[in-house]
């Protein structure tokens, strides 16, 4: 594993950025972690490498072991849950002594994620205040479901009519319990895998529009990059 080193970016100068996907069998969602990582890291001339938490290479454990500089690690999950509480910090915690690092929070909920959906509803034709249902893939941690509530909120101040929530697993109501004649849905989804495609074989058997997944959008590949700044800032006020 080498870290991606960009264009006029001497090589030392920063602390690394390390991001964390969930990881897939899908090779495409795997990639669209790579795409908004490599976006980042050029948009703040560091080093960066996309990382996994499982059923992908590199796995974030690995990257960790074999840092040598600092680094700043930017989950790319949109909630909390299991991964963020336990598989995270433990993996964190093998960084060796002369790489620090510091774990960011889940990149959801958060303004620019909701102004993504947006745009990618307003790609997908769906008309703007039309009635929508967020479907994620769900947890069952409750405070997952808190921070899904909270980015159907947040969507719905983009969107300009309420928004209701649907999980495809764990806890919440399922999307056959929620939708209604006249819904477009939009995927609380990063990338493409399995989740979503079970998510559009439904709106297609049921007769709902949709957007696509959230995907490496320009407003993601920014949150990711102020998510560094704040990590690095933040290090270096206590420091």
């Amino acid at each position: 594993m080498s870290l991606a080193r960009h264009p006029g970016q001497p090589a030392g100068s920063a602390a690394a950025l390390v991001t964390v996907a969930h990881g897939t069998r899908r090779a495409g969602g795997n990639e669209i972690a790579r795409q908004i990582t490599r976006g980042a890291g050029i948009a703040l001339g560091v080093e960066s490498t996309a990382a996994y938490v499982e059923l992908s290479e590199p796995l974030l454990e690995d990257v960790v072991r074999g840092l040598d500089r600092p680094a700043a690690v930017v989950p790319l999950l949109l909630s909390t849950g299991y991964h963020v509480r336990t598989d995270l910090p433990a993996a964190c915690a093998g960084a060796p002594a002369h790489a620090p690092v510091v774990l960011g929070r889940p990149l959801g909920p958060d303004p620019l994620l909701a102004a993504a959906q947006v745009a990618r509803l307003e790609a997908a034709g769906i008309e703007p205040g039309a009635p929508l249902v967020l479907v994620a893939t769900g947890s069952t941690d409750p405070k997952a479901w808190r921070d899904l509530r909270a980015a159907s909120h947040l969507l719905a101040d983009q969107w300009g009519t309420p928004i209701r929530t649907a999980t495809l697993t764990g806890l919440g109501p399922r999307p056959e319990a929620v939708l209604r004649p006249g819904d477009a849905v939009s995927p609380y989804l990063l990338s493409p895998g399995l989740f979503s495609r079970r998510l559009f074989e439904l709106c297609d058997e049921l007769g709902h529009p949709y957007a696509d997944v959230i995907g490496p959008h320009p407003l993601v590949i920014d949150l990711v990059a102020d998510r560094y700044r704040s990590l690095v800032a933040g290090v270096a006020a206590t420091a």
